[in-house]
């Protein structure tokens, strides 16, 4: 089988994260996350029809009519719709609404009216950064036990580096930003992280079988092993979120795109972030083997 060169081309992946990871800071600085309705607190109304409406004629008669930030979505089936608003709540807010879109579909009835709180919004921002924090540096230790230091860094900047874009991609295209994306990112952290080990534990064996200090053939190596399990994992899963994508309606949406991306970006960073980091970092094979082993390999006494 013939071998891909895929260290050979790390200096232009570099260029490539280098200037996402740009765009997205300044996309988050400048433009921010476009925050849901779990974040910014609302009016949540759903509406039943006798007959299918169109959403997007829905979107714009409410727009039209003034309601800002208004997310329009299928909700069970066609006939379902959940109209989500950072107006107030008020108590005839649903009445009013359901009179405004009477005109699309037939006999639209009002089904519930609540109000949602951005307390969610706090609690995540609070615990779900210290969560993200413990998480880092439990990484961080545990690479450390298992493989090396270095290593443990490349990890660590390779997830940093998934979840960064990906927030940079919602926030540049005006993506809702909600709770079930929330959750698609922990997803991408976790599938990130994995994708790295894999590619990480073939490289210390390498490392460890070998009399050469090579560290980018041995990396090189490492990854075109590992390519037909990425490629049959990494594939497999697109399959699923194609098909949630086209077929599971606007509440699931976003949340395939950010795992799509998440997908995609995780493949790309364990090789050329998280592999491509040892060689910046100058790994050696002295950093995996023990002074005795190395002298024995060696041929010394």
């Amino acid at each position: 089988m013939k071998l891909i060169n895929f260290m050979g081309m790390r200096r232009i992946a570099y260029v490539i994260s280098i200037v996402l990871a740009v765009i997205s800071i300044g996309s988050l600085a400048y433009k921010h996350l476009n925050l849901g309705l779990d974040f910014t607190g609302g009016t949540q109304v759903e509406i039943h029809y006798d007959t299918a409406p169109d959403v997007d004629s829905v979107r714009k008669t409410l727009d039209d009519a003034g309601y800002k930030n208004v997310s329009v979505q299928t909700f069970g089936d066609q006939s379902e719709l959940l109209v989500r608003l950072q107006n107030n709540f008020t108590k005839n807010l649903g009445e009013t609404i359901v009179q405004q879109l009477s005109g699309h579909g037939e006999n639209p009835n009002l089904v519930r009216s609540d109000f949602v709180g951005a307390q969610v919004g706090d609690q995540l921002r609070d615990q779900g950064g210290l969560g993200l924090l413990l998480a880092v540096v439990g990484i961080v230790i545990y690479l450390a036990i298992r493989f090396q230091f270095k290593f443990a860094v490349g990890a660590v900047v390779a997830l940093l580096h998934d979840v960064l874009i990906v927030l940079g991609i919602f926030s540049l295209f005006g993506l809702e930003f909600n709770l079930t994306v929330m959750a698609a990112i922990l997803a991408v952290l976790g599938y990130s992280l994995n994708d790295t080990i894999v590619v990480y534990d073939r490289i210390r064996e390498n490392i460890q079988k070998s009399r050469s200090n090579d560290i980018i053939r041995l990396c090189n190596d490492a990854i075109n092993q590992t390519l037909a399990r990425t490629i049959a994992t990494s594939g497999t899963t697109v399959i699923v979120l194609v098909a949630l994508l086209l077929m599971g309606g606007d509440m699931l949406h976003n949340f395939s795109i950010a795992l799509l991306l998440g997908i995609v970006l995780g493949t790309f960073s364990s090789i050329y972030v998280a592999a491509a980091l040892l060689v910046l970092l100058n790994l050696k094979r002295s950093d995996l083997i023990s002074g005795r082993r190395q002298a024995l390999d060696d041929g010394m006494p």
